[in-house]
């Protein structure tokens, strides 16, 4: 299996998947205490802009505009973090 084929994997069955499940708790979170602090804003911002980061490069894989050499590195790092 090549390397984007794998990231692409990973991404989509673990990486967005927790993040969405993260996001969803800040938001109930905030729901149900009708307010949210400047440390939580920081860390769901961050959250989103890594949601959206991993839906671009769904994008470049689906699109074939994604070498194996990035892939390669974008997935040791993910696996890194995943981790941590």
């Amino acid at each position: 299996m090549k390397s984007s084929e794998k990231l692409k994997n990973l991404l989509e069955n673990e990486i967005i998947q927790d993040l969405e499940q993260e996001i969803d708790a800040m938001f109930q979170m905030v729901e149900r205490e009708k307010t949210i602090s400047i440390a939580d804003r920081e860390e769901l911002d961050e959250m989103q802009e890594m949601h959206r980061e991993c839906k671009d490069i769904l994008e470049e894989i689906s699109l074939g505009e994604m070498d194996e050499n990035e892939a390669t590195e974008l997935l040791a790092e993910l696996i890194e973090l995943k981790s941590e």
